[in-house]
């Protein structure tokens, strides 16, 4: 028996006050929150199951007003048990932006997702809500999920001592490089799954909770070197042209050149995308859902990409083709 989803639909009957409504599940997520469409007589809602000692509901609420506060499209919280780690939000539907991306609207689903970071990112210090830093440490922890669950779990892949020194010394290359860009108010997961296509206010935006103050290229790495969808380099480069010279006169940027910020979002491509593998590679393991396994071979291929372009990131590059070489072998080897 599931007793906390038994639980979840006595407290929702009671707060939408009606006996017999349906709750489904609505969407998989790669963490311990659950989401379920819940139909009522009238209308459908979404409500977050999040277990207390795993997952923090005080937080996606008071984030949820503050992104409101900023123009950002986010569910509403219609109701809530902190305690038990129950909400009930607003319905964005079920459409996202992964379901139909496609040539024909890209450009114009991505201006509408680019004009909500600005919201997010303008005005940045002056709101209630204080967020955690994206320190160092932090940076640096994520990208070591790359060496424990993917390299050591999944390829099975014995790095040398020398290997190892040339990883640890490029993870903090990609700290210190993020550190170094203007800090903003980052959702931290801002991709393809995480944007829904609404009629008003486009994109709905969900999976926020983890909000932190960090650097400004994070969010738009996320959106256009996405992990779970790939577009020509000539597209991302344009688009991200296109979001500098409104930073410029938004003044979220000052006088950063093109090049340094094609840089620093280079590099903030590589940090996230060795964190994204290591996550993906730790649900499969740890979690049980292998589903995400088949976007590590895309996402490596940015760090493939992206560290070539980089005369001082050479070595890594050549680490990252022995990885990719393994990692091809183990599913030519699935087949």
């Amino acid at each position: 028996m599931d007793k906390r989803r038994e639980a979840l639909t006595d407290w929702l009957e009671s707060v939408i006050d009606q006996k017999g409504i349906v709750v489904e599940p609505a969407s998989e997520d790669a963490s311990f929150r659950r989401y379920f469409r819940v139909n009522a007589a009238e209308c459908t809602y979404i409500a977050m199951d999040a277990p207390p000692a795993k997952e923090n509901c005080r937080s996606f609420v008071a984030i949820a007003r503050a992104f409101a506060a900023r123009g950002l499209n986010v569910p509403r919280v219609l109701g809530e048990n902190l305690d038990q780690g129950f909400l009930l939000l607003t319905d964005f539907g079920s459409i996202h932006y992964l379901d139909c991306l496609a040539a024909s609207n890209v450009n114009r689903l991505y201006d509408d997702a680019v004009r909500a970071i600005l919201r997010l990112q303008t005005n940045f210090g002056k709101g209630e809500l204080d967020l955690p830093g994206y320190s160092r440490d932090l940076l640096v922890r994520e990208m070591e999920l790359f060496n424990d669950w993917y390299l050591a779990r999944h390829l099975r892949y014995q790095i040398s001592a020398v290997e190892q020194r040339i990883l640890m010394r490029t993870f903090f290359v990609l700290a210190e490089s993020a550190l170094a860009q203007p800090q903003v108010w980052v959702h931290r997961d801002y991709h393809s799954r995480n944007l829904m296509i609404v009629a008003e206010n486009n994109p709905g935006i969900i999976d926020f909770q983890d909000a932190v103050v960090g650097p400004i290229t994070y969010d738009l790495v996320s959106l256009l070197r996405d992990c779970y969808i790939s577009w020509p380099s000539e597209r991302v480069e344009a688009w991200l042209e296109s979001y500098r010279a409104r930073a410029l006169d938004r003044h979220i940027l000052t006088s950063t050149s093109l090049d340094q910020f094609m840089r620093w979002f280079d590099l903030m491509g590589l940090q996230r995308h060795l964190k994204a593998i290591g996550i993906f590679a730790r649900l499969n393991h740890r979690d049980g859902k292998p589903g995400f396994l088949k976007d590590i071979p895309r996402t490596m291929s940015y760090l493939l990409s992206v560290s070539s372009r980089h005369e001082d990131l050479n070595n890594i590059h050549e680490i990252f083709k022995r990885i990719s070489d393994v990692q091809s072998i183990q599913v030519d080897g699935l087949r």
